[in-house]
């Protein structure tokens, strides 16, 4: 069984090396060799440049296909390890096109297994882990107000002006800054045309403690279900969002202001300027460490008075071992693999795993990842 590694972007490296030191079978495709021969070229020579219907004459049943591609490639590298028997794996969330290949994929006996990323990913873990926590406890009860936040974001290290650093082309963030979003806040639907619309404060409960600006991003709401809420729990909150440095809001203040006049053509050509003018102006220099901090927490509430509170909290940064970004979107990429290649998951498009024993095991791994990672009882 073949691992057809697509794309050896800066997130990418640490979980494709890590396959290859651990011996699997894997064949690497990019779009320029030169590059993947950088990333990986002392561990192999099996690179090859990157060709969808070449590399669809080498799968075989049961290969697994990963793409660590734009977006626009992983439902066509999908399709075609659906017609080979081979399965799927990527760190995006399921877009619908994805979502409607489940019965093909279930019909061929295939995984395609996305969302094992950062966020989507490690945050799908932990908020699995203390949604079963709390139905196992013996505070849990239907009748419970219920409250949920996951807050994930990549933050520089040694803060600057800016308040924010960038590790690749900044037009994603950009782009994002312009979507809406779904949540829920003091039991009724919050929707956001603006991300700055609904900026608030959060402490994460670091080992000291420390204060982020968070708002909320996409439609938190079809993850109640993902996550196994009860429908007839009563949810007071749920928000699925953004962490950045305090002091963010106001630094990119002009930048808000600007984008809310964008449109059009004209409109895209300047959010392009604009990436390439934050590119050269707040990229991460050579070495430089970044940062990243998630935290997911559950709240139970009964009359207004909390009886179960946890917290999921990790604070991780780049060292010798390189950026956090990286290893914590590919790690667990590579962690998808392998449990693809042992049929450890069902046919049909998925998310990352909720099995009880996959995300313990998936969570040890994670753990020597961060610096700092630990469950908070709140109510201790």
């Amino acid at each position: 069984m073949t691992v057809h590694w697509c794309g050896t972007g800066l997130s990418a490296i640490p979980g494709l090396r890590r396959l290859i030191e651990e011996g699997h079978d894997v064949k690497v495709w990019n779009r320029t060799t030169a590059k993947a021969l950088e990333a990986v070229g002392d561990l192999t020579d099996r690179i090859a440049a990157f060709n969808i219907d070449t590399l669809e004459a080498e799968l075989a049943p049961d290969d697994v296909v990963v793409s660590m591609l734009p977006g626009d490639w992983h439902v066509p590298l999908a399709e075609r390890a659906i017609g080979k028997g081979a399965h799927f794996v990527s760190s995006s969330y399921i877009a619908p096109d994805m979502r409607a290949l489940d019965e093909r994929a279930r019909t061929a006996g295939v995984m395609l297994i996305n969302e094992v990323g950062l966020d989507p990913g490690i945050d799908h873990l932990m908020a699995h882990a203390l949604v079963a926590r709390y139905r196992g406890s013996q505070a849990y009860d239907r009748a419970h107000q219920i409250s949920f936040t996951s807050y994930c974001g990549g933050v520089p290290k040694h803060p600057n002006p800016f308040r924010y650093k960038f590790s690749w082309s900044p037009l994603g963030v950009l782009k994002a800054l312009r979507s809406p979003s779904r949540s829920i806040r003091d039991f009724s639907e919050l929707r956001v045309d603006r991300p700055w619309d609904a900026i608030s404060s959060y402490t994460a409960p670091l080992p000291t403690p420390e204060a982020f600006e968070v708002y909320p991003n996409r439609d938190s709401l079809p993850f109640m279900q993902d996550y196994n809420f009860d429908p007839g729990w009563a949810v007071r909150d749920f928000v699925r969002g953004t962490l950045r440095l305090n002091g963010w809001a106001e630094a990119w203040g002009p930048v808000f202001n600007e984008i809310e006049t964008l449109e059009g053509p004209e409109g895209e050509a300047r959010l392009k300027e604009m990436s390439d003018q934050f590119w050269t102006e707040n990229a991460y220099d050579e070495g430089e460490p970044d940062r990243v901090v998630l935290c997911v927490d559950l709240k139970a509430d009964q009359d207004g008075v909390p009886v179960w509170h946890q917290t999921y909290v990790m604070d991780a940064w780049g060292d010798a071992r390189g950026t956090a970004m990286a290893r914590l979107v590919s790690v667990p990429v590579s962690l998808a693999v392998k449990s693809a290649l042992a049929r450890q998951m069902p046919a049909g498009v998925h998310a990352a795993p909720s099995d009880p024993k996959l995300v313990e095991d998936w969570m040890a791994e994670i753990d020597r990842l961060a610096q700092h990672l630990a469950v908070a009882d709140r109510l201790r």
